[in-house]
């Protein structure tokens, strides 16, 4: 039963989707600003990465902590409270004058996240009424609405528009300020809708769902290491070894990721959740290879064709990955189980970034890029021969099954 003051079902499907989206405009809006902060402060590589590697880290702990609180003290609190964290943390983005305040509001961008991921994707798929594969299809088309807001819109502001280093977080937090409004009316759970005795860490993934679940963390991990290649490093590729200085021309090759994700996300809602693992799995080595083609040519078009088909890579890798859990885990379990994939996930993106930036430091852009894309391309890889040999072992045993049946019914 809702408040009487509460959403309806379908609005409320649509308001937990825009929390969705806000988890990567918070998480990519940062991106193009690196250049800028690592030329004004002197930055390194390496602290330029870090400043992105804190963010998952966070998002890490907040997950650990909390990663099953919506289970217990129901969605709309949870996403409410990770908004709020989403809010200062911008705020002090807005407002920064040192790399420290730019820590600090990184670490919160986390916690927000981190509070409102799993709730907001466990309540896109009870609001539609259980349907878990177009909760998936939105989901990954929400992110990539995020990624493709939080560039196209910080490079123009960047490049046009005063204050470069602070009004993108302004413009964000307005934004946010008007989606906790919003989310203030989402449902209120009654009382027998949640279970009590709530612990912190409680995120252990039922055995009945392993196997799914292997699967799944793998894939959604794949799918979101492209984008720590992409965010922590991918303006600054652009403007050191392509040689683009144009703020808004970087920022939306950068969103191209984000365009062609969404578009494909259409064309996939329906498809087998292992088939578009095992295709993204493919798309994933073959845009990284591009990648690392495209820094050592200095070439602007494999560089946008990577990108490109990167975003093909990680809306596969993801919508197959979430379809996967959102089939199999217990609703009872869902933000926790969700909440487990997406530790590993976060963990695998902050130690990306990280031995990006350090390769980076040490070797040279370039030689980063290539570590740093191998990575990546491995674990989808990986995501795409776990998926087949499960589902060849899975064929196997039905065959076997039938066949004894059969030999059952003819004695």
């Amino acid at each position: 039963m809702k408040a009487s003051h509460s959403l309806g079902q379908r609005s409320s499907f649509w308001v937990a989707a825009a929390v969705i989206v806000h988890t990567l405009w918070t998480s990519a809006a940062p991106a193009v600003t690196y250049p800028l902060y690592a030329a004004q402060w002197h930055l390194t590589h390496t602290v330029t990465t870090a400043i992105f590697a804190v963010y998952p880290i966070a998002v890490v702990v907040a997950l650990l902590l909390f990663g099953n609180l919506s289970d217990h003290i129901g969605r709309r609190t949870t996403i409410l409270l990770g908004l709020a964290a989403s809010l200062l943390g911008v705020l002090l983005f807005a407002v920064a004058q040192s790399v420290a305040w730019v820590f600090v509001g990184r670490a919160f961008m986390g916690v927000g996240v981190g509070l409102s991921t799993s709730p907001a994707t466990a309540a896109m798929v009870e609001y539609s009424t259980g349907s878990s594969q177009r909760a998936s299809f939105v989901t990954t088309a929400a992110t990539g609405v995020g990624f493709a807001l939080a560039t196209l819109v910080g490079g123009a502001l960047i490049e046009y528009a005063p204050y470069p280093m602070h009004l993108n977080f302004w413009v964000l937090f307005i934004v946010l300020g008007a989606l906790f409004c919003t989310a203030w009316f989402l449902p209120r759970p009654t009382q027998g809708d949640v279970p009590p005795h709530w612990q912190p860490g409680d995120i252990a993934v039922p055995r009945s769902v392993a196997t799914a679940f292997l699967t799944s963390a793998i894939a959604v991990t794949a799918g979101y290491t492209h984008g720590a290649v992409l965010l922590s490093l991918g303006a600054q590729v652009a403007r050191d070894l392509i040689g683009s200085a144009n703020a808004l021309m970087n920022g939306a090759a950068i969103a191209q990721f984000a365009i062609v994700a969404s578009i494909v996300s259409i064309f996939v809602k329906r498809m087998p959740p292992a088939r578009a693992i095992a295709l993204g799995g493919m798309a994933s080595t073959i845009g990284m290879g591009l990648l690392m083609l495209s820094a050592a040519r200095h070439s602007l078009p494999f560089f946008m064709s990577a990108i490109a088909i990167a975003g093909i890579a990680y809306s596969l890798l993801v919508f197959g990955g979430l379809a996967m859990i959102n089939a199999k885990a217990p609703a009872g379990r869902r933000a926790a189980t969700l909440s487990a994939v997406y530790v590993i996930a976060y963990l695998m993106m902050g130690a990306i970034s990280l031995s990006l930036g350090v390769s980076a430091t040490s070797w040279g852009l370039e030689t980063g890029i290539d570590l740093g894309c191998s990575a990546v391309a491995l674990l989808g890889l990986t995501a795409a021969l776990l998926v087949v040999s499960t589902t060849a072992v899975g064929n196997l045993f039905n065959f076997r099954k039938r066949h004894l049946q059969n030999c059952s019914d003819s004695a």
